[in-house]
């Protein structure tokens, strides 16, 4: 991809590391969150009054999504999937509840959850980076196939 500025591979891979683990967090603590501070019976009661379409079962699915979806994206394991479902899950709050508080957080509007899905989906779309367990198991599956292939004979 062309750039203004040609950032060296190590410094995109430490970008997508900082990424990772501030979006992990955040998602982390959003998810424990509605785990035990609120509990989910409080959480679904929550989202019975913002109009969320059964409530319980969407207050269980996000906070699963939270709390896996962050822990997946913190050590960049299964990113891509983790990524977009995260991504799907965000637009869905901005959606159903966020979108017309406006912008602003404070008016419970949608700029943080906007901000999450934007930033699951970078990741989702363009991977964990090299400090990620995708690209360890990307790594030892390479490893594995190169010791399987037959050896090639070498020219003349």
């Amino acid at each position: 991809m062309k750039s203004l500025i040609a950032f060296p591979a190590a410094a995109r891979n430490v970008a997508l590391l900082i990424a990772r683990v501030i979006l992990g967090t955040v998602l982390i603590a959003h998810g424990v969150q509605k785990f035990s501070e609120w509990t989910l019976a409080g959480t679904g009661a929550a989202f019975e009054q913002m109009g969320v379409p059964a409530p319980q079962l969407s207050a269980t699915v996000a906070a699963f999504v939270e709390l896996v979806g962050g822990l997946l994206l913190l050590v960049g394991a299964f990113s891509a999937i983790a990524g977009l479902i995260v991504a799907v899950e965000m637009a869905g709050a901005a959606v159903l509840v966020h979108l017309s508080g406006g912008v602003f957080v404070a008016a419970n509007g949608w700029e943080l959850v906007g901000v999450i899905a934007a930033a699951a989906l970078a990741v989702g779309v363009a991977g964990a980076g090299r400090y990620s367990v995708d690209a360890m198991i990307l790594s030892r599956s390479a490893g594995v196939a190169a010791e399987t292939r037959e050896p090639q004979p070498v020219g003349n």
